[in-house]
């Protein structure tokens, strides 16, 4: 198994070699793999789920992949997007819980309505505002979190090092003006199954 994981993390390696270092880390988990506490075997995995889960999305309906954004976080994963109907988004939850490896899904899908400019506009600035307050502060390490708005409810999704930086986090979101709603999915360290020794 072990053998496995690494041809995978070098052929990984070899694919990434030629693209920019991004906040989406290089195997898309969402955080950055340098300061990622999970073991590297736990990334490679949540990795390679999340591709599964992509491949499964893509040959069930080509929309979903623009749609529908995934994130896998030690086995667990997080569903956000908007999609057509009630039936699309108990069929994705289904795909979600076959893929090999999952422990937990949380759908935070949304069934489509109109475009509205104005919301979308408030939510980016949303968006924006929590993002600087967090690099801003001290006690948060920003680029462990991926930050989602919508309807002016706030999407938080990462690994916190302790409870102070969680709480940390929740606190810079509720202070954002506008805010109605704050929803995390933050796990401490030791919530993981296997962290870097």
């Amino acid at each position: 198994m072990k053998i496995k994981k690494i041809i995978i993390l070098f052929y990984f390696l070899i694919i990434t070699g030629c693209v920019g270092y991004s906040s989406t880390g290089v195997l898309g988990t969402g955080v950055s793999i340098a300061l990622d506490p999970r073991s590297l075997g736990t990334q490679i995995d949540d990795s390679l789920m999340q591709q599964n889960l992509r491949a499964k999305l893509l040959s069930e309906d080509k929309g979903y992949i623009i749609s529908v954004k995934t994130k896998i976080l030690d086995g667990r994963i997080f569903l956000t997007g908007k999609v057509n109907s009630i039936e699309d988004k108990l069929k994705i939850t289904k795909l979600a819980w076959e893929i090999k490896g999952a422990r937990s899904v949380n759908n935070d899908l949304r069934i489509k309505e109109e475009f509205n400019f104005k919301r979308s506009i408030k939510d980016l600035l949303i968006t924006s505002q929590l993002r600087a307050a967090m690099i801003g502060n001290k006690k948060i390490k920003a680029v462990n979190y991926n930050i989602d708005t919508y309807k002016k409810i706030i999407y938080i999704y990462g690994i916190a090092q302790n409870k102070t930086e969680r709480d940390e986090i929740t606190k810079e979101a509720k202070q954002i003006l506008d805010v109605k709603d704050v929803i995390t999915s933050i796990f401490l360290v030791d919530d993981l199954r296997v962290v870097k020794k």
